[in-house]
């Protein structure tokens, strides 16, 4: 367990930097551009866990990332949740741009075209930030109590706390909802392959009580320091979704018909289309489809999304790439 004082040195005698070792700093400028100075980019493992949100990373995990990353978790380096947060809070503002691009391409808002908007703000160099008017909720996936108790911190809940903050700076009204905990004991996730992490998540995760309700509160994305397989997202949403359904049930909500279509679970009278491809189609996009573009704002702002600071440099696949090794995974 870390004492006070460890803490208060870390922050006023900074030994190196956290990313290459450069002494008398907490994190020299290339470092820290290696960590925040590329645009967040959509992440997608292969293969990939059913029930896998979008997610959007800020960097992938290797070189001075990575060391960052361990430097914070590992060792102690809590001067670097801040920069760590900021990073975060790039990947969460790409999730929001998302989320809205795809709301208003089922909408068929009027004005200008949604893809010439964008390629207006590229060729500008400026980022089109979303309008948001009701608070993100960030939701960190929790770390094992054995790992908190060693580590004397929880490094995903310290970066997600600097990252609201960060956002809240900005002007995105945010906060930090710790509502997921393990239900039970989980093997160390080190040397597993992705289908022995999902087995080791599955049913892993679930939330405390009357965070359902919290949940309610706004529009939630799932926050993690690093995506390697995507098994610890997939049961985080897994288990946030089956806490929204619960709370919905019990306060009367109409919530079956949505909820369905949140998870891609085809109604009753219709079935869920193929895809050519051989890729998984994005959760909202399907559930949008089926709910019609009246009330698509509704459905959408319940399904999960996630950011993360950094993932594995595989998953920055572009989408022929993509395409084709989810079908030589099939």
């Amino acid at each position: 367990m870390r004492g006070w004082w460890q803490d208060l040195t870390d922050l006023v005698l900074p030994a190196e930097c956290g990313g290459c070792g450069r002494p008398r700093t907490v994190l020299c400028p290339e470092c820290r551009a290696a960590a925040t100075g590329a645009e967040p980019r959509r992440v997608r493992p292969v293969p990939e866990p059913p029930g896998l949100p979008v997610v959007y990373a800020a960097a992938p995990y290797g070189d001075a990332v990575r060391a960052l990353l361990l430097a914070h978790k590992e060792r102690g380096a809590l001067a670097l949740a801040a920069p760590l947060g900021t990073a975060l809070a790039g990947a969460v503002r790409a999730v929001l741009r998302e989320s809205r691009r795809v709301t208003e391409e089922v909408r068929g808002d009027g004005g200008t075209p949604v893809g010439m908007r964008a390629a207006t703000s590229v060729s500008s160099g400026m980022r089109e930030e979303p309008a948001v008017r009701e608070p993100v909720l960030l939701v960190p996936v929790p770390s094992a109590r054995k790992a908190v108790r060693a580590r004397g911190h929880d490094p995903a809940r310290r970066i997600a706390l600097a990252a609201a903050g960060e956002l809240r700076r900005t002007g995105t009204p945010a906060r930090v909802l710790g509502v997921l905990r393990q239900r039970r004991a989980v093997a160390d996730q080190s040397g597993l392959d992705s289908r022995q992490r999902l087995d080791n998540l599955t049913g892993a995760l679930t939330v405390a009580a009357g965070g359902g309700r919290l949940l309610a509160g706004g529009r939630i994305v799932l926050v993690d320091d690093l995506m390697t397989t995507g098994a610890s997202l997939a049961e985080a949403a897994r288990a946030v979704q089956a806490a929204r359904r619960e709370t919905a049930v019990y306060g009367g909500m109409a919530w079956e018909g949505t909820a369905q279509r949140i998870v891609g679970v085809a109604a009753v009278t219709r079935e869920e289309p193929e895809h050519p491809t051989g890729a998984e189609a994005d959760p909202a996009e399907r559930a949008l489809g089926m709910a019609g573009t009246s009330g698509a704002g509704d459905v959408l702002r319940d399904v999960p999304r996630a950011a993360v600071v950094a993932a594995s440099p595989e998953s920055f696949r572009s989408e022929p790439e993509l395409t084709e090794d989810l079908q030589r995974c099939r």
